[in-house]
């Protein structure tokens, strides 16, 4: 006996059902085509994941169980094939003469024209950036199914997290597990996954195929590599990552049960792990675009490392037709900015324009010279410059309809290093979620290679090489402003990331004066961050959803305790 399985690892839209149903319809007649008795589709592949409060709607989760009755019925001439649809599906109970809603994260087996089981989802994350309690209601029950004469398990997403679901699907006789799945990327993500799965297969002793997807949905991005693993949690199959693919695992009965048939083919090589944050970023953003059906993209290209990065991901990401960069100088731009920005968009070979804000920010302090006579210039002035560029590139944007990147780094955000309506003006925050070393980074390692064929070292040399400076006033550096970025990022990591106390910090060797700064500065721009555009999370923990802090708040962890 061999059972011949497919992995639908697909990219769907959140709310295009019919779009995504008639994908999973075309991967399962694919899939048919070539062999394969059992497809398995990623979690709420109905739906798309997350489809957030949309899930709240009766109208929204009674569309996705028609749509899923739709594709069985499409695929009823598909003899013997056995397909697994994730949906949300929901039902009313009555408690005292009040309805109350009951939510499951669900999927479905269809064959042959007819629903034969619904799974509902048992363990719901309330974590990071997931939030299913919000929505769904634990499942209580167990999915063992038949395909091609193997039992199979069904579970969903974190259920294979936890020891019960699994074992309980053993005791109901499963051969195998079927673990579908839409977990989002962050940087060692697709190692954790990995370690956990083979530990669940060891566990059970069943061998286990995963089931993932893939794509941008808004701050997420989900990066597939698919796989399977045999029941001492060796590798039996690896799916690329970041790339819709149909894979396929064939399945043997043996003497001591059910196991995969080996093709050194199937396993992807294992890529570093620049390679995959280049490519969750590109995804992130050409999803965002197309899904939202932008036409392009334009930004601010300053020549400094931040616009640089950004703009050789937009050009990897939708290519150099759909990319415009404008360059914005003030009276403090520096002539290196000019040269490396012009070199640079000249290298992927963007549209390129200049605009001078030079009449414009003094027509700005000329106006305000009667309010500020007296005062002497700050970062007030330093911010109508921002503000001014922000401003042009929203009346680009508003004029042609691409959408204004925002090119600010996750060390900027943390300590507001950033203008309001000013450099955070914009539609989308292609690097909000990478600190300033991880910037310089992987601006060498796109520099070292070509992933998408866009030109080989998009970004000069010395825009790497500079001192960061926002040219916001005469002989302006970062680090005028803000700590070393290997100390500040640092810190970042420890106490925004990893959640360390300050006292945990200084321990590991950094300093109390600059360690409490920096957490001073991360509470007090609390609300510039409310106020910034979403962007794309790569971290297992970003500004957005995985930080949910108040603005006002009187907490400080350094004053101590004072007596009432």
């Amino acid at each position: 006996m061999t059972l011949k399985l497919a992995i639908a690892q697909l990219n769907f839209v959140v709310g295009d059902l019919t779009g995504n149903a008639r994908k999973i319809v075309d991967a399962a007649r694919d899939a048919y085509s070539q062999g394969a008795r059992l497809l398995l589709t990623p979690e709420l592949s109905i739906c798309g994941y997350a489809a957030e409060d949309l899930f709240l709607r009766p109208a929204f989760v009674a569309a996705c169980d028609e749509a899923v009755r739709a594709v069985a019925a499409e695929l009823a001439d598909l003899d013997g094939m056995v397909v697994v649809v994730g949906h949300p599906t929901g039902r009313s109970l009555r408690s005292r003469s009040v309805a109350v809603q009951l939510r499951h994260n669900a999927a479905s087996v269809l064959s042959e024209g007819r629903i034969l089981d619904t799974y509902a989802k048992r363990e719901l994350p309330n974590y990071q950036v997931f939030d299913e309690r919000r929505y769904f209601t634990p499942g209580e029950g167990v999915c063992v199914f038949e395909a091609g004469g193997v039992s199979v398990g069904l579970l969903i997403c974190e259920d294979a997290w936890f020891d019960a679901p699994a074992r309980l699907a053993r005791e109901a006789g499963a051969e195998i597990l079927a673990v579908i799945n839409a977990s989002p990327f962050h940087v060692g993500k697709e190692g954790e996954r990995t370690v956990r799965m083979a530990e669940r297969a060891r566990t059970v002793g069943l061998p286990l195929v995963y089931a993932h997807l893939v794509g941008g949905q808004d701050e997420v991005v989900f990066d597939g590599a698919s796989f399977a693993l045999e029941a001492d949690g060796s590798a039996a199959l690896q799916a690329e990552s970041f790339k819709e693919q149909l894979v396929f695992a064939q399945l043997e009965r043996r003497e001591r049960g059910i196991g995969f048939v080996h093709d050194e083919a199937a396993l992807a090589p294992p890529r570093e792990a620049e390679a995959q944050l280049w490519d969750a970023l590109v995804v992130g953003v050409r999803d965002y675009i197309g899904k939202n059906g932008f036409p392009g993209a334009i930004l601010g290209l300053s020549g400094g490392i931040d616009s640089a990065l950004v703009l050789a991901i937009a050009v990897d990401a939708i290519g150099r037709d759909r990319v415009r960069a404008v360059m914005m100088p003030s009276p403090y731009t520096a002539d290196i900015s000019w040269i490396d920005a012009r070199e640079m968009a000249g290298r992927l070979g963007v549209r390129y324009d200049e605009i001078s804000i030079r009449d414009t920010f003094e027509s700005f302090r000329g106006a305000l010279a009667g309010e500020f006579e007296g005062l002497a210039e700050d970062t007030t002035e330093e911010n109508l410059q921002a503000r001014i560029r922000g401003t042009l590139l929203m009346a680009l944007s508003n004029k042609f309809g691409s959408i204004v990147l925002t090119t600010g780094n996750k060390s900027e955000m943390a300590t507001g290093y950033c203008t309001l309506y000013g450099d955070m003006a914009g539609g989308f925050a292609v690097i909000k979620d990478l600190l300033k070393t991880t910037v310089f980074a992987l601006a060498r390692w796109r520099n070292a290679h070509d992933p998408y064929g866009t030109g080989a070292a998009p970004i000069p040399e010395r825009i790497i090489t500079r001192p960061p400076s926002a040219e916001l006033r005469p002989d302006q550096t970062d680090q005028d402003s803000l700590p070393p970025y290997d100390i500040l990022d640092g810190i970042l990591a420890r106490y925004m990331e990893d959640d360390e106390g300050i006292d945990e910090i200084i321990a590991a060797g950094y300093e109390r004066a600059v360690v409490e700064r920096v957490a001073r500065l991360i509470k007090i721009n609390e609300y510039k961050r409310r106020q910034a555009p979403v962007g794309i999370r790569v971290t297992h923990r970003s500004f957005g959803k995985d930080w949910r802090y108040p603005i006002t708040s009187k907490f400080n962890e350094t004053a101590g305790r004072k007596s009432l």
